[in-house]
């Protein structure tokens, strides 16, 4: 009986210690699958996401010279982006090289462009005017045809450096799906159509303003990117009446496709969470199932391709009018043209505001339809980073009391309304 106790005493111990043995070794296995399942996230996000940078000690330090792409995958369901969109064509600049990307990323208002042909000078002097009067940093996400992004970068860097201290830059190729790239190419303006897939290239942004190049700021940038924070928890993204009287709209009497609210929206500029974007399953007219933006894009294009005149904005105006509850339309300042002047003032709240943003479609920035509208674009391309602001404005102001035969003309002065205000907190 003795005996028997002292076999079973060793074979508890035995079980004991094999216990021990197998715990050390789950335990160890754990942590290994821990450590596995970490190195798999960073490696996807390294990968996987369609603005993973690197830094590269250059000229400026660590903080400056070029950061280029890592990699990109696929960043919709049915292509893949091209090689070529990373390595030499994928620029981040640093503009400063003296430590400035050390600021908080939701410090910055991030602000997108696409220019192709020649669009380099508007599209230059749209980004000065964002520089002339925001008071916060800016980051721009330039999508330039590859004729024009050396001089894109060339222009930026030769700003002086207290201007540069206030943004980054990076440079993207003009990017469609294989299949159907001469189909978006084509479709309204060269290049227009890229701003649809601005959420599937930029996956690691969270929020964009993206506007047209014939865009001129007479208000600091962060005011219109502060209404981000009013969107409701359905909103997703921030555009403009298309008109503000309906006797004059296009939509509403000519328009052969579903459109948002009365006038439909205008989407010159175009305030976006992207996130939001990326994440939801939108109504539709083409299936009974909701499909994310990625998936909807090309059977919206091939459905109503024989129906649409102004491209990429009437198939905007598709979207929204089927998920209304996903936009916040802001007020008529905010984007400014021709039509809310040319036969009288319609923008009610800018007779009271003035103009914040000024808009000249239909090229009336480079021809004599307009000529308030030009002399704004003229005084803001001439004008010199450095120089005081009232040499900006005392000779615009001269130049639209010319223009007082014209209805815009007779509305000029909504746009030095906000501008003087903005002069007071620049520093540029």
């Amino acid at each position: 009986m003795r005996c028997f106790r002292h076999v079973l005493f060793l074979c508890n111990i035995l079980t004991l210690f094999s216990l021990l043995y197998v715990f050390s070794r789950f335990s160890s296995a754990l942590e290994e699958t821990d450590r596995w399942r970490e190195q798999s996230q960073a490696g996807h996000r390294s990968t996987d996401t369609g603005l993973s940078v690197r830094k590269t000690r250059g000229p400026g330090g660590p903080h400056g010279g070029l950061q280029k792409c890592k990699s990109v995958s696929d960043w919709s369901p049915y292509w893949r982006l091209p090689a070529d969109v990373c390595g030499v064509n994928c620029l981040m600049e640093t503009s400063d090289g003296d430590g400035s990307s050390k600021e908080p990323p939701d410090v910055r208002s991030h602000l997108a462009v696409v220019a192709c042909g020649p669009r380099l000078e508007e599209t230059l002097t749209m980004l000065k005017s964002a520089l002339l009067f925001s008071n916060k940093p800016l980051h721009f996400y330039i999508f330039a045809e590859n004729a024009l992004q050396d001089s894109f970068k060339n222009a930026l860097n030769s700003w002086p450096l207290v201007v540069r201290r206030k943004f980054n830059f990076t440079i993207f190729p003009i990017t469609f799906p294989k299949e159907n790239e001469k189909e978006w190419k084509k479709l309204f303006k060269p290049c227009s159509s890229q701003r649809l897939f601005l959420p599937l290239i930029l996956q690691d942004v969270d929020s964009l303003l993206y506007v047209d190049t014939d865009i001129l700021f007479l208000q600091p940038v962060e005011e219109l990117w502060t209404l981000l924070s009013q969107f409701n928890s359905s909103q997703l993204a921030a555009m403009a009446p298309e008109h503000e009287e309906p006797r004059i709209g296009w939509y509403n009497r000519f328009a052969r496709h579903p459109y948002y609210g009365r006038t439909g929206i205008n989407s010159g500029v175009m305030l976006m969470n992207m996130t939001r974007i990326r994440a939801k399953y939108f109504k539709n007219d083409m299936t009974t199932v909701p499909l994310r933006w990625g998936e909807m894009l090309m059977p919206l294009l091939q459905k109503y391709k024989l129906n649409i005149t102004w491209g990429d904005q009437d198939l905007l105006n598709i979207i929204f009018h089927h998920n209304p509850e996903s936009l916040l339309v802001f007020r008529c300042e905010w984007n400014y043209r021709p039509d809310h002047c040319i036969y009288g003032s319609n923008c009610h709240t800018a007779d009271h505001q003035g103009v914040f943003i000024l808009h000249g479609n239909r090229g009336v920035f480079h021809d004599d339809k307009q000529p308030a509208f030009r002399a704004v674009y003229n005084a803001i391309q001439k004008h010199q980073f450095g120089e005081d602001l009232k040499f900006l404005l005392e000779p615009l102001e001269a130049s639209l009391r010319s223009t007082t035969n014209t209805y815009c003309g007779r509305s000029s002065h909504l746009f030095t309304k906000r501008l003087k205000q903005s002069m007071t907190g620049s520093d540029l």
